[in-house]
């Protein structure tokens, strides 16, 4: 056999597995889609929340409010005054400072006049060890608010340590440039408000935004404040924000197999995480890592505990705005899920974690880690294939626009669902650009995605180490309102 009928036949063969895989994703896709589609229309027309009546009630749980910080003296009592005014009726703010190299700690000592606390703080019981603790301070102003002081250990240890120091019964992590919605806590804990005699709630998240651009008025973003960025890079993290929500996220939560809980704002139930053993220090995805263990203790005990997703936005966060942030965090963020998955990998296709080893486990392992690389190889097939007139020019070129169409039009799918059932985006000026950009997309910022998810596994195979880093920051949501 010559060697250019071996590249035929390898090419050949190639394309066949690579036009099955396509069609694979593009059925899962279509799946979550239409389960997504289901789900929104059902909830759209149910009468709307009376949050103050869910605020006044018993039902209402006490919250602990977790805030790991490091180098953030500019933004840190800013963020600390917008969560002492979120509508609720019963939390603590805890704010762990992890070893910050900066005025952190003494910012907010100074602002809310903190005194150390002398007397012990009653642990929460957390077996795992974490780095010391330096001094522990209350406020005089604010009985509720705790800051932390210990040394440097990364966001896992530290939230490790403000789950030990907490109080009540369901915490919520929050990234240190999170902005929330007035209501964000009711809604994302009214799951555990409606929940049936003896069914538990582990964990809650809800609706992340991109807030680049919008008013923030005193730490908190209502939907008249929304404004989209004018920036095509941002707009771009909008539409990719709406098609992981509310389609992705919605689909799973659908049948109890969602693996991730935003680390920008999720809410869990504290003996369940202590159960679990908390934060696993040291990863690069550890909120993923940690929802993926709970799910695997649930399996284990046989229990019907369930993790719920919310598709109301929450919360809003800062997206990146230059092409070298973007391409530093997508890479740490595959090497994360990569690092997540590997750590489990026992669960999967093993039938004793049922859905989860079954279905979410080969969806993120085949759909979601190994995606980019499927992709980046049936592009090179293609274009090979076609330069030395090998392969079925016809099945080549259908391959190659399933691939490059299929994602822009969910995008465009994602922004349907926006408008349709919450419709921050009035103004017909943004959804024209968000309709456009939305088909624009496997023209320019996939290739980039697809590019950077592969690097990012290159990393995580060989082993490239996490650090908790220095947080970047851009001055990128308007403190006026426009026309003010």
């Amino acid at each position: 056999m010559s060697s250019i009928e071996v590249i035929y036949n390898v090419l050949n063969s190639l394309s066949y597995v690579l036009v099955f895989y396509v069609a694979f994703i593009t059925l899962v896709y279509i799946s979550l889609f239409i389960i997504a589609a289901v789900k929104l229309f059902r909830e759209k027309d149910v009468k709307p929340i009376q949050y103050d009546k869910i605020l006044s009630s018993e039902l209402a749980p006490p919250l602990s409010i977790l805030v790991p910080a490091y180098n953030e003296e500019l933004n840190i009592v800013w963020s600390v005054r917008s969560l002492l005014g979120i509508n609720y009726k019963q939390f603590e703010i805890v704010v762990i400072n992890d070893g910050s190299k900066d005025s952190t700690a003494q910012s907010l000592i100074t602002e809310f006049q903190m005194v150390e606390v002398k007397s012990k703080v009653q642990w929460s019981g957390l077996g795992r060890e974490t780095k010391p603790i330096r001094g522990i301070y209350r406020s005089l102003q604010h009985h509720n608010l705790v800051l932390v002081d210990k040394e440097n250990g990364g966001k896992a240890d530290a939230l490790n340590v403000g789950i030990n120091v907490c109080q009540y019964p369901y915490f919520a992590s929050l990234d240190g440039d999170t902005v929330l919605d007035t209501d964000a806590f009711i809604k994302v804990m009214k799951p555990v408000m409606d929940a049936l005699p003896g069914e538990e709630i582990v964990a809650t998240g809800g609706s992340v935004g991109i807030a680049n651009g919008s008013y923030v008025d005193s730490g908190h973003l209502s939907s008249e404040n929304v404004l989209l960025s004018r920036k095509p890079l941002v707009i771009m993290q909008v539409i990719e924000y709406l098609r992981a929500f509310l389609m992705g996220r919605v689909g799973l939560s659908r049948f109890n197999i969602l693996l991730i809980v935003s680390g920008a704002f999720g809410v869990f139930k504290k003996d369940w995480v202590i159960e679990a053993g908390g934060y696993e220090p040291g990863t690069i995805g550890e909120d993923m890592e940690l929802i993926v263990r709970l799910h695997r203790r649930i399996r284990e005990k046989k229990s019907k505990a369930r993790i719920v997703y919310v598709p109301d936005p929450v919360c809003w966060t800062e997206a990146p705005e230059t092409v070298k942030v973007l391409h530093r965090q997508r890479t740490r963020w595959h090497r994360g899920l990569f690092e997540s998955l590997w750590k489990h990998k026992v669960m999967l296709l093993n039938p004793r974690y049922g859905r989860i080893g079954m279905i979410a486990m080969p969806y993120f392992v085949f759909v979601e880690l190994l995606g980019p690389v499927v992709e980046v190889l049936g592009i090179l097939t293609v274009v090979l294939g076609l330069s030395l007139q090998v392969v079925n020019t016809q099945l080549s070129l259908a391959l190659f626009l399933v691939m490059v169409i299929y994602g822009s039009l969910l995008s465009v799918g994602a922004v349907l669902f926006e408008q349709w059932c919450v419709g921050r985006y009035n103004k017909v000026a943004d959804l024209f650009r968000l309709f456009f950009y939305a088909l624009s997309e496997a023209f320019w910022f996939r290739p980039l995605m697809t590019a950077w998810r592969c690097k990012g596994l290159f990393q995580a195979v060989r082993g490239k180490q996490h650090q908790w880093g220095d947080m970047v920051r851009g001055n990128v949501m308007n403190s006026k309102k426009p026309g003010a």
